[in-house]
This record gives structure tokens, C-alpha cells and sequence, in this order.
């Protein structure tokens, strides 16, 4: 077993698959760097499954980790369904397996792996986002850069799904955008000759966030160390949420752990919101109903009465269905296309 010189972190969802089978086709067990890999599936997926169609592709070793299993070069690692895979170098480099927080409303978070090897690795950490829908991953490259690691973006002209490399580039100064095919040699020339000092500096809010994380939930003295509280509250357990004070990328904590880029903490209150409309939309056909059987029982001026508060709420259920149906600031417009 032989420990490596450095890691290379994946990040994709929707389409990443076909996506990763094409890079790990490129890549040799002879790499002096372990590749950790964040697909985005379902909780109860078949995640040796996915690890055996990675196998046929490639000759490097592909495994679902353990918790504490050693990091060993020129093997991949698949984070298991359902739970977050993290870095950590506290002498031996070893993976943690843990169901912490959802980051980004994900767990596997993309974001909580590079974090954790931006940190346990320093400057000898590779970020890659490939095809994928919404934002996980931007916060993570960021995390990578601060550190001295290298950004690399799939081109999205080339992506199945461009969201999550066009947010990344949006938001990271990243240093190679490229299509798949040419993925894997970049990979092997940059791990081949960048040997930079392990021990670099890190910056010590990340050392914080990177600690949360590991020890699967945080407190409210914890989160204040590197945020400040704001008028928000988690959407995935209600707490307060911090907004964090180090970052080009807007991003937010709850003290439970949970954490969003501001992207996604926007879509997931869009979502929230749209359900709710439609619920109130149903509230008032169902009143608009109750108030028409009133009325038709009805006789003389409670009758009338009746009639005129069905047409007041007719309007009021007319202008809610435009709303919905014709969309603002992206409430009611069409969701694309579903997660993997």
C-alpha cells in the first residue's frame, strides 16, 4: 500500500455516470494520486453496483469506502449512498463514512468532500466538477483554490447537463476547463509534476467547517467562530441560519450543520414557496365549493350574500392560478430535469 502524493476529488449528479465511466477509461492504477468520487443518487441505490460498472472501465482499484479505511494511491473511492465521504491526514491519510448534515440539500455532498481534502491535503488537492444539475461543488472548488489546490470545470458545451460546471465557472476562478476526453491526462500531468509543501497554511475557518463536519453536528458557539446570524431560517430544520464571513461564494449555516450556497438556499425557497401557493390554491377552491353548497341551500338575502363572496373569492383563486401558471422571479416556471 502506498500513500498518495495527492487527491483528486469529483463532483457530479445528473448524468455523471456516463461522464465518470469516459474519465476513470482514462485514468492508470499507476497515478500517484487517490480519485474520491461524489455521484449524487438516490439513498437506497445500489451502490456496488455502481462501483462494478466503474470497475469494467478501468484498471485502477474501484471501492465503496469504509469508515477509516487508509487512503491508497491509484485507487478510486465512491462515497456510499446516503452518506457524506470525507478526507482527513491526522498521520495516516484515511477516509471518514458518515451521515452528517446534508450540505446543499445533498448527502453525498460534493461541497463537504473537497472541503475536507482541501483541508487534510492542502495545495496537492485536484477539484473536478462534471456534468450535474443546480450548485454543489462551486463552494468546494472555492474551498480548493483557497487552499493552493487546482479547479478544473468540465466544459459545459459538452456537458449532458451544464448547471453545476456553468455555476462553478461563474463563481471559481478556475484554472482548466476542458472536455472529458482530454480530462484524464491533464489529470495525470498535473499530479505527475505538482509537488507543492503539504503543510501549507489553511485558512482556519475551514478548519472549523471541515471539524463540524467530522464530528456530525456543531453548536451555535462553533458556527459563530466563522458566521454571523441573519434573518433566515434553515429550510431543512427550521434553526437560524449564519451567514458565513470568509468566502468569494455567498454560502449559509444552520448550528445542526446543515449548509447552502446562496443559489441553492434561493431554489429550495422557491420551491417551499410554490408549494405553498399551490396549497393555498386548493384552500380557496375547496372554501369556493363549500360557500357554492351553502348557497344553493340558501334562500333570500343569506343567499345573496353568499353569491357575492363566491365571486370575491373566484377572483382572488384567478389571480393565485395566474400567478402560479404564468411564474414570477422563477416561482411556477417548469423544473427541469430530475436529480440522479
Amino acid at each position: 500500500m502506498s500513500a498518495p502524493s495527492h487527491l483528486i476529488v469529483v463532483g457530479t449528479s445528473a448524468g455523471g455516470m456516463p461522464a465518470l465511466v469516459q474519465l476513470v477509461a482514462q485514468l492508470s492504477p499507476a497515478l500517484p494520486a487517490a480519485v474520491l468520487v461524489v455521484q449524487h443518487f438516490a439513498p437506497d441505490s445500489d451502490g456496488q453496483h455502481l462501483i462494478d460498472r466503474l470497475a469494467r472501465h478501468t484498471q485502477m482499484p474501484c471501492r465503496l469506502p469504509v469508515d477509516g479505511e487508509p487512503i491508497e494511491a491509484g485507487t478510486l473511492y465512491l462515497a456510499p449512498p446516503d452518506r457524506h465521504l470525507l478526507a482527513k491526514d491526522g498521520g495516516t491519510a484515511h477516509l471518514l463514512v458518515t451521515k452528517g448534515p446534508r450540505e446543499n440539500h445533498y448527502r453525498p455532498a460534493a461541497d463537504a468532500l473537497f472541503r475536507s481534502a482541501a483541508v487534510a491535503f492542502g495545495a496537492n488537492v485536484v477539484g473536478v466538477i462534471l456534468t450535474g444539475m443546480l450548485h454543489d461543488g462551486t463552494a468546494g472548488l472555492e474551498f480548493i483554490k483557497r487552499c493552493g489546490g487546482v479547479a478544473i470545470v468540465q466544459d459545459p458545451h459538452e456537458a449532458e447537463y451544464p448547471s453545476m460546471p456553468e455555476t462553478a465557472l461563474r463563481n471559481v476562478d478556475v484554472d482548466y476547463v476542458v472536455p472529458l476526453n482530454l480530462m484524464g491526462p491533464l489529470l495525470e500531468e498535473i499530479t505527475a509534476r505538482r509537488v507543492p509543501e503539504r503543510k501549507a497554511e489553511v485558512p482556519e475557518d475551514l478548519k472549523q467547517e471541515a471539524a463540524i463536519a467530522e464530528r456530525v453536528v456543531g453548536t451555535t458557539e462553533e458556527v459563530l467562530k466563522i458566521a454571523h446570524l441573519v434573518p433566515l431560517t434553515c429550510p431543512d430544520c427550521g434553526g437560524n441560519l449564519f451567514e458565513v464571513n470568509q468566502g468569494k461564494v455567498l454560502r449559509y449555516r444552520c448550528h445542526t450543520g446543515h449548509a447552502f450556497t446562496a443559489d441553492s438556499l434561493l431554489h429550495s425557497a422557491q420551491q417551499t414557496l410554490e408549494e405553498t401557493l399551490w396549497v393555498a390554491l386548493r384552500m380557496m377552491e375547496e372554501r369556493k365549493n363549500l360557500l357554492s353548497s351553502m348557497a344553493v341551500r340558501g334562500e333570500g338575502p343569506y343567499s345573496v350574500q353568499q353569491e357575492e363572496r363566491i365571486e370575491e373569492m373566484k377572483k382572488h383563486i384567478n389571480r393565485l392560478r395566474e400567478f402560479l401558471l404564468n411564474g414570477s422571479n422563477g416561482i411556477g416556471s417548469p423544473a427541469g430535469p430530475p436529480e440522479n
